[in-house]
C-alpha cells in the first residue's frame, strides 16, 4: 500500500523524534534538494550553501523534538522556515547583506512590465536570482517566496520600510532585464 505524503511525513516525524538514524537519510532524500534550493536562493556561493545546508540539518535534528506535527506539509513548512532563518543568519553573520539603508525618501524606479518567463528553464531562472546583489536577492526572496510584507522584511532585516520597497523594485527591474536579455538570445535571428 502506498502512503500519502502526509502519512509519510507523520511517520517520518515520529521516527526522527525517536532517534531513528535511518529516518535522517529518509528526511534527506525527501527534502534535501528542496531545502538546499531555498538556501541557494539567498546565498550565491556554492560552498557557503553547503555549509549553511549542514547547519540547517543540524538545527532540524537538534529541534525535532520541539516540532509538533500538524498535518500534511507541516514538517516541510517547519523545515523551510529553518532553512530561511539559517540563510538569513549566515548573511547577517558574514556582513554580506549589502542592503542599503535610506535616510531619506528616494523616488522609486519606474516599475517595468513583467516579462514572459514561460520558456525559461527553472534552473536558469534560479541562477538569475542567485546573480542578483545580496541585498536585492534577500528582499526579493522574502517578498516573493516567503510572502513577507515590506514591513515584516524591514523588521527582519533591521532596515526601513522604504529601503525594502526600493530594493525590491530594483531587484525586480534587474531580474526583468536579465530575463529580457535571455529571451532575446533565444529568439531566432
Amino acid at each position: 500500500m502506498r502512503l500519502f505524503i502526509g502519512d509519510k511525513e507523520e511517520n517520518l516525524t515520529k521516527r526522527l523524534q525517536d532517534g531513528d538514524k535511518a529516518a535522517l537519510r529518509d528526511f534527506y532524500n525527501l527534502y534535501g534538494s528542496y531545502l538546499s534550493s531555498i538556501c541557494s536562493r539567498y546565498i550565491s556561493d556554492n560552498d557557503d550553501v553547503q555549509d549553511v545546508f549542514q547547519d540547517i540539518l543540524l538545527s532540524i535534528i537538534s529541534h525535532i523534538k520541539d516540532f509538533s506535527y500538524r498535518g500534511a506539509g507541516s514538517l516541510q513548512a517547519w523545515s523551510s522556515r529553518i532553512a530561511v532563518n539559517q540563510s538569513l543568519k549566515f548573511l547577517k553573520t558574514k556582513k554580506r547583506q549589502d542592503i542599503v539603508q535610506l535616510d531619506r525618501d528616494i523616488p522609486l524606479e519606474d516599475e517595468v512590465d513583467d516579462p514572459d518567463i514561460t520558456d525559461i528553464p527553472p534552473e536558469v531562472f534560479h541562477q538569475m536570482i542567485r546573480e542578483l546583489p545580496t541585498g536585492y536577492r534577500t528582499i526579493l526572496n522574502l517578498y516573493v517566496f516567503e510572502n513577507k510584507s515590506h514591513k515584516e522584511i524591514a523588521e527582519i532585516l533591521g532596515i526601513k520600510i522604504n529601503s525594502s520597497c526600493s530594493q525590491f523594485c530594483r531587484a525586480k527591474n534587474l531580474l526583468t532585464k536579465k530575463i529580457r536579455e535571455y529571451n532575446q538570445k533565444k529568439q531566432p535571428r
